[in-house]
């Protein structure tokens, strides 16, 4: 993640909003590589769509698109299923999936009685069996949170896929940094915040042995010239996410306004370290916010 990595453009994603109706995800998929974005990612919180599935469906819709999960909770499944899951997919379509992987929303996860007693055991024990499982090992691992005794895929793909985080806190990313590929910034976190969180990152990938990192930042999107129907059509959800982040709403960045504004903002992540922006459209016509930013940053 040196600064000379930065110069050339950022991979721009687009993410499928978990409110849009699952059915629609494969001609959205479609819609998005046809339009010219790079990446797809799909979403997993409690009660909407599961992860692999929708990936799956992404995936299959389409051919050149790389296609991100931004995150499966690693309480909420047996590291063993997970790389089986992982597998399957990642031979399929080789070199197109991303696995992004988390802690979860403690409460969900203690709704669904799946909290860990040990959040960082468990996502790092996660991370690495499930890696060494892709990688065709033979895997004996007694952890604090996860055991895996004499375990072995059948199908392993020729081509490990990378597995990133999309963690907050500070032992969170340096854990990132330490064992995972990349790591996801949430949705508001701007070139400020994106540079406390690599130190963090930076940190742990000096302990580490992880050759490459890739930072990839969701962000808001909604093209509007309107300033006062953008602020309302977007207001409760920045609200949510700030109070999440522990930030006030108006200090989120966003790419919310005017198509025009977007270059300038997606040059200011990218200085800050972004490798990849990942748009989340809010409000009516995600594709058609979609066609016109990406024609706006191609000039």
């Amino acid at each position: 993640m040196s600064a000379h990595h930065f110069t050339a453009r950022p991979r721009i994603g687009v993410m499928f909003d978990r409110d849009r109706a699952p059915e629609e995800l494969a001609a959205f998929a479609a819609g998005v590589q046809e339009a010219g974005a790079d990446d797809l990612w799909v979403v997993e919180d409690l009660g909407w769509a599961g992860s692999i599935s929708s990936a799956a469906v992404a995936l299959a819709a389409t051919d050149t698109l790389r296609v991100g999960i931004g995150i499966a909770p690693v309480a909420l499944r047996n590291p063993v299923l997970l790389a089986m899951e992982l597998a399957m997919l990642a031979r399929t379509y080789p070199g197109r999936l991303v696995p992004g992987l988390g802690h979860g929303v403690a409460e969900w996860m203690r709704q669904v009685g799946a909290e860990a007693t040990s959040k960082l055991a468990l996502l790092e024990e996660t991370i690495v069996g499930v890696r060494a499982l892709l990688s065709g090992e033979t895997v004996t691992s007694h952890g604090r949170e996860v055991t895996l005794d004499g375990v072995r895929l059948v199908h392993p793909p020729a081509e490990v896929p990378p597995l990133v985080t999309g963690v907050v806190r500070a032992k969170s990313l340096e854990l990132s940094g330490r064992v995972a590929d990349g790591t996801i910034l949430a949705e508001g976190i701007g070139p400020d915040r994106i540079a406390a969180s690599r130190e963090h990152i930076e940190r742990g990938r000096a302990a580490g042995d992880r050759p490459d990192h890739e930072l990839i930042v969701f962000v808001y999107l909604h093209v509007e010239d309107d300033a006062g129907r953008a602020a309302a059509a977007t207001r409760d959800i920045l609200a949510t996410q700030a109070a999440w982040l522990g930030a006030e709403p108006a200090e989120l960045f966003t790419l919310i306004g005017p198509a025009s504004i977007v270059p300038d903002r997606v040059a200011a992540l990218r200085a800050a370290g972004a490798g990849t922006i990942v748009l989340r459209p809010l409000g009516d016509a995600p594709l058609d916010q979609v066609r016109r930013v990406l024609a706006a940053l191609r000039g």
